[in-house]
């Protein structure tokens, strides 16, 4: 070892010591998303070009080329990603009085859209290895109002599925994947977003898969589908117009009845730039996300054995993390002598890893939103003026959801497995991990 190597690994930089890691030039390729070339620019533009920003021919062979990859019956474009948790919801059958269970660290969109319809939000608890919702805490939850369980694929983690489905099943709920986090996620030889009843997901600029701005709805159920049409997309449910032809995907009178309003008084429709562009995506998706699994289980694999650091990945055989979205790692304070994450990350953005930010979503049980948010003015908190059971939950209720924060860090979300580059950040968490005794 040389006199310089030395130097590097017996002075943490946050004591004036020499950083394990230089940004180079390269740097930004090798964290940029999405990746965006000739392609997508000339997809784009085409459409642009013909004036059809805001049909529907391209944007259903999207989704049909999405339901394909995926494995699923039908896929149905939103505009974003809340707006097809919503429809996922409502056709469901939530609505005034209603519950739905969800993980308290999550996003505000995979629960907040249930308020929107007149029903509550029953929190459970997370699994602190998978950060996925614990099916421990699921079945006591269920009441007679309860119609889905909304079920998060954190961080590209898969959840349960094989404990959770046997419990909706055995009382008649519904499953709704949130699949924002895992778009080419596996568990057990089957995609995320084909796991739950019905799946909805985000296509937002920062997701894995990422169009600009969207989302996507996947389901097997043609009911279940039909709705989602329905409540968001009044052109396509089989009534013609001046500007539509009859699409034939809605077959329930009780539907189309209302003579193509949308049911839920909204419009979802996806422009179609977007969708241009996640036709592009798509075709390049699995080896780029291919690629950003190799370089995270490499990142990983380099610190297997460092005390206080634990990989946030998936070890069931034919299951993977997908894009790896908002890739997270998990620390044991208990075995760095109880150092603080804080202080554990500020070292290690020292060492020249900026993204080594503690915590995750912050949970969602204890936002006054849930609990006071008076959505239709009853003069009352929406969570209770349907006549809904009051499941509302203050801090110290979810005790493990509560202290993730101390025991999940942000890690570097690598798009290109490049080596050399990835030892270097791999050694910045393991020096200071090394030398957690002088902080």
């Amino acid at each position: 070892m040389t006199s310089h190597q030395t130097i590097r690994k017996s002075r943490l930089a946050i004591h004036n010591g020499t950083p394990a890691l230089i940004a180079t030039e390269n740097e930004r390729q090798l964290f940029h998303w999405p990746i965006v070339t000739d392609e997508d620019v000339q997809a784009v533009a085409a459409v642009m070009r013909s004036g059809q920003m805001s049909g529907t021919e391209l944007t259903k062979q999207f989704e049909a080329e999405y339901a394909a990859w995926q494995g699923s019956r039908y896929a149905l474009a939103t505009c974003n990603g809340t707006a097809g948790l919503l429809a996922a919801m409502w056709a469901c059958g939530v609505g005034a009085g209603d519950e739905i269970i969800c993980p308290s660290i999550t996003y505000w969109a995979s629960a907040a859209q249930a308020l929107t319809l007149g029903a509550t939000v029953n929190f459970a608890e997370i699994d602190p290895i998978t950060l996925c919702i614990d099916p421990d805490d699921i079945e006591h939850r269920i009441g007679p109002k309860t119609k889905a369980i909304v079920v998060v694929n954190y961080a590209g983690h898969p959840a349960d599925y094989d404990r959770i489905q046997p419990i909706a099943r055995k009382h008649g709920v519904k499953v709704i994947e949130d699949n924002s986090h895992a778009h080419g996620s596996m568990y057990k030889g089957r995609m995320c977003g084909t796991l739950g009843d019905i799946a909805a997901a985000s296509l937002m600029g920062a997701k894995s898969f990422a169009i600009g701005e969207g989302g996507i709805i996947t389901t097997d159920d043609p009911t279940l589908y039909e709705r989602c049409v329905a409540f968001g997309h009044y052109e396509r449910t089989g009534v013609a117009s001046n500007y539509n032809p009859v699409d034939q995907q809605v077959h329930d009178e009780a539907l189309l009845k209302f003579k193509g309003l949308p049911l839920g008084a909204t419009k979802h429709r996806l422009n179609q730039m977007c969708s241009a562009m996640g036709r592009v995506q798509l075709r390049h998706y699995p080896a780029r996300i291919a690629e950003i699994q190799k370089a995270i289980n490499r990142f990983w694999s380099l610190l297997e054995g460092v005390p206080g650091l634990r990989p946030h990945r998936i070890d069931e055989p034919d299951s993977t993390m997908g894009g790896w979205y908002h890739a997270r790692g998990l620390y044991v304070p208990e075995e760095l002598g109880g150092l603080s994450i804080d202080r554990f990350c500020e070292a290690v953005q020292a060492e020249g890893v900026p993204m080594c930010r503690p915590g995750l979503n912050a949970p969602l049980h204890a936002y006054a939103f849930f609990h006071d948010a008076d959505i239709f003015n009853h003069g009352r908190p929406t969570a209770l003026a349907f006549g809904q059971r009051d499941v509302r939950q203050s801090a110290g209720a979810l005790p493990i959801s509560e202290g993730l924060a101390q025991r999940v860090m942000g890690i570097p979300w690598f798009k290109h497995d490049v080596p050399e580059r990835i030892e270097q950040y791999a050694a910045a968490f393991r020096k200071v991990a090394e030398y957690a005794h002088e902080l």
